[in-house]
């Protein structure tokens, strides 16, 4: 059994699985960096540029508030002048990026 099955399995026994052990894959963090983070900023509070054009600030409350269906939504069509990525990216990995960004309000 591979050692993450067995932590897995360990912290479900103990009672103390806590999913935050477990940070974003670096692939997930790289496709953050390479398509959100030019406006959304590093830390998802948005870059200057990004906050001109209105970019949301993934740390602030009404963010959380979304639905993973609203987020989903709006990185697969786009919103105001962001532009859609269902062509883009894959379906797995808007849905990574959902919980990618959800963490940094869990920061903040």
């Amino acid at each position: 059994m591979n050692q993450l099955k067995k932590l897995i399995l360990i912290t479900l026994a103990a009672g103390i699985f806590n999913p935050a052990m477990f940070a974003a894959s670096p692939e997930t963090q790289s496709l953050y960096k390479t398509k959100c983070s030019g406006c959304h900023g590093t830390d998802g509070t948005g870059t200057a540029t990004g906050k001109k054009i209105g970019a949301r600030d993934f740390t602030m409350p009404e963010i959380m508030k979304l639905t993973d269906e609203q987020l989903i939504e709006s990185i697969k069509n786009g919103k105001n002048i962001m532009p859609a990525f269902k062509s883009k990216l894959k379906e797995t990995e808007i849905k990574d990026l959902v919980s990618y960004l959800r963490e940094f309000c869990k920061k903040k």
